[in-house]
């Protein structure tokens, strides 16, 4: 897989999300780690919130440790509760330190204020960037409102959000963050650019990780890809199953380019499908 340079470093452009490794055998999350590693993908991504992701994640990726990427969340928003998450995540991750540290799931004003207030989360962020135990920090938003006042308050290393083409295409919704986001030279990580829309009740059974419905065909999936990038997404995180990780290498393998007719063809999908975002919170 080809490298890009972020975070001042030479990194995959497809990540492994965490959820992958949730709820599976120790073995099997011990294999996709090694296969994932094999396919030349050193970014991974996890957090407290995906089941005992972090738990499987651990042992599996303790081997090649020195030579990942490991970057991890916490959603609590007091200073106590994000101190409590970050030691047990440290310790479930067989890790010293994280080389990214993410608020997790911010949603509105009020979780903003709370972070930066006195005993906020953001306390135990800077003394851990201090002490070295976090080597950069970013944060993850669904809301416009909650990235936009995130990035008034402090310069982060990177942002987290779902840029899915249907949202972009026919609402816009993003696009604001985004170049926000490129105007200080943060790294754009996109979540949900391989999904398609809202649940289906047929995903209990075959998308048991995913909260939405994802794209179920590769070209579709190959052009939302190449789509997110042009806009200007650095790293992509696919949806929690090994099978939709795979696809999402195969994509970055075939080169991320979205001629004028695929473009059309990709508009034509969007405006035709009702858009996951923005929705309330899931």
């Amino acid at each position: 897989m080809q490298k890009i340079n972020v975070f001042q470093e030479e990194l995959s452009r497809i990540a492994f999300g965490g959820v992958i490794v949730m709820d599976e055998t120790q073995e099997d999350a011990n294999r996709f780690v090694k296969e994932a590693i094999e396919m030349g993908v050193n970014y991974f991504d996890v957090a407290p919130t995906y089941g005992n992701a972090e738990s499987r994640l651990g042992p599996a990726l303790e081997p090649y440790r020195k030579d990942v990427f490991l970057a991890c969340k916490t959603e609590d928003r007091t200073k106590e509760g994000a101190q409590r998450l970050l030691d047990q995540s440290l310790e479930n991750l067989r890790t010293d330190y994280f080389d990214l540290y993410q608020l997790h799931a911010v949603y509105n004003l009020e979780d903003v204020e709370t972070i930066f207030g006195p005993d906020g989360a953001f306390e135990v962020f800077e003394k851990a960037k201090k002490d070295g135990v976090i080597k950069r920090i970013g944060f993850s938003a669904h809301s416009t409102e909650a990235a936009l006042a995130l990035m008034e308050r402090y310069n982060f290393d990177s942002i987290m959000f779902p840029f899915n083409f249907v949202s972009m295409i026919k609402n816009g919704y993003g696009m604001h963050v985004l170049k926000k986001a490129k105007e200080k030279n943060m790294t754009v990580i996109g979540i949900k650019s391989m999904a398609l829309c809202e649940h289906k009740p047929s995903d209990d059974v075959d998308h048991p990780k995913a909260w939405y419905h994802p794209i179920e065909d590769f070209e579709l999936a190959r052009k939302a890809v190449s789509y997110s990038v042009s806009q200007g997404v650095d790293i992509i995180i696919p949806p929690g199953n090994f099978e939709a990780f795979k696809w999402a290498v195969d994509i970055e393998s075939k080169g991320l380019t979205l001629s004028e007719e695929e473009l059309e063809s990709l508009k034509d999908v969007a405006n035709g499908t009702v858009p996951l975002f923005p929705l309330k919170k899931r």
